[in-house]
């Protein structure tokens, strides 16, 4: 008999790659960081031992959600400026708040708190954009999760560096770091084509280019930005983009909420992702990205939650409850965006836009063993048709029973087992106090 580190038994599998189906009460050996094995229970257990065994009994297994885009550390700006439109609430708010406060016990504190929230409603991976990003590594290998993460780079002071040169420097020093960590990985992030120059642009590309990392950008956020961006490229901004090199498979858009037909062809022939971020989008009134034309004309489109300042939360499976029912009404179709769509897109397809594709998001031996146990003995979850629609249309971030990642479970039984979320939350705390005073926040009137 084999000997494994791990078995999760019973419950039903799934695997969420292309072609596999459920496996109705199945099995998952992990040994150290990987998965050995899946298949039926009773043949599993015939083959393997483990050093330890997690019952899935009444337990949808599937791989860790991925949130594709957010800015972590803004936990500690949650609720501070709602219903506001996007530049009112950026120059007015949140980038003050920013230049007052956000310092490396800022994001570390503010980082550790969203990986709770995101562990704990079943996100195992979250690509990070936003500054101090070293702070933001060493929480996430605190909390045990993966990610993707990587300094801004802007063409004006942040509160990380002060110049565009000493942006692509910051950014070299966490590659030399973090590196081909386990859970740790590296993306080059101008934070948008326009707050960033051309030149700016051009370099972060040939850093993404001489190590081979993923390059995100915000992208056709708002109609302001469409407008904007075609008066500066005269070519329109995704020409730009296709005729300096940009557009590859390890191009990541977020937003693309005002992206053409044509621009939807140019990054599908491309093989660019988008990561749709729909709760952000409605809260500011972005707009409806075209993400049912991006998938018809075979673009890959993963799902994010943005951050906590314009969502509110982290939760993906609200996330992708939003994904699936607002194309639905948006197109007065009830036909598109069915459940298993959406579940891969923020499953396998959201491997595959931060170019993780082969180590997560999906249930195969040889991947990465990060996975979630949803529990399905509840009374919203029963009885059960189809699993995929239960996850999407019922499912709640509180029905996440155990988290398992690079093969070591970081919460079992909604007990989180590798931070203490009491101390954080109070440090986070701590911080908001100093935010509020700063910037003289008392009570909030109510206006009709």
């Amino acid at each position: 008999m084999k000997h494994a580190d791990l078995i999760i038994a019973g419950g039903t599998i799934l695997p969420m790659t292309v072609s596999s189906e459920s496996i109705i009460d199945g099995a998952i050996a992990i040994t150290a960081d990987r998965i050995c094995d899946i298949g039926d229970r009773t043949t599993l257990l015939n083959t393997w031992s483990a050093s330890e065994i997690i019952d899935a009994t009444g337990c949808v297994v599937m791989p860790g959600l991925i949130n594709g885009h957010t800015h972590a550390a803004m936990t500690c700006f949650r609720g501070l400026a709602d219903d506001l439109g996007l530049e009112d609430w950026l120059h007015h708010y949140i980038f003050p708040a920013e230049a007052r406060h956000v310092t490396c016990e800022f994001v570390y504190w503010g980082t550790l708190l969203a990986c709770i929230e995101m562990m704990r409603s079943g996100t195992t991976t979250f690509c990070d954009m936003y500054f101090f990003e070293d702070a933001a590594a060493q929480a996430a290998t605190t909390a045990g999760m993966r990610c993707l993460l990587g300094g801004v780079l802007i063409d004006f002071p942040s509160p990380n560096t002060k110049t565009p040169a000493e942006g692509l420097a910051y950014t070299q020093s966490l590659i030399e770091k973090w590196n081909n960590h386990d859970l740790v990985n590296l993306v080059i992030q101008p934070h948008s084509l326009y707050t960033c120059s051309p030149d700016l642009l051009m370099k972060g590309k040939k850093l993404a280019d001489t190590y081979n990392l993923p390059m995100g950008v915000h992208y056709l956020e708002t109609a302001a930005e469409f407008a904007l961006l075609h008066t500066k490229f005269k070519e329109g901004p995704t020409a730009f983009l296709k005729e300096r090199g940009f557009l590859s498979e390890r191009f990541i858009a977020f937003h693309g909420v005002h992206m053409t037909p044509r621009d939807i062809e140019i990054f599908a022939a491309s093989g660019a992702s988008v990561i749709h971020n729909p709760e952000s989008n409605m809260k500011l009134a972005s707009g409806v990205a075209p993400v049912p034309a991006m998938l018809n004309a075979g673009m890959n489109v993963g799902i994010g939650t943005d951050g906590c300042a314009s969502n509110n939360n982290l939760d993906m499976l609200q996330e992708i409850d939003t994904t699936a029912k607002l194309h639905k009404v948006q197109l007065r179709d009830p036909t598109v965006m069915k459940a298993h769509t959406v579940l891969d897109m923020a499953t396998r397809m959201g491997a595959h836009a931060l170019c993780l594709n082969g180590v997560t998001g999906e249930l195969r031996v040889g991947l990465k063993a990060d996975l979630i146990m949803i529990d399905f003995n509840k009374p919203h979850l029963t009885p059960v048709y189809n699993a995929f629609s239960h996850i999407v249309y019922a499912a709640q971030g509180s029905d996440v029973d155990t988290v398992i990642i690079n093969g070591r479970v970081v919460m079992r039984n909604r007990r989180l087992l590798t931070v203490d979320e009491y101390e954080v939350m109070a440090k986070v705390n701590e911080l908001a106090e100093k935010i509020k005073k700063s910037l003289n926040l008392g009570i909030v009137k109510h206006e009709q």
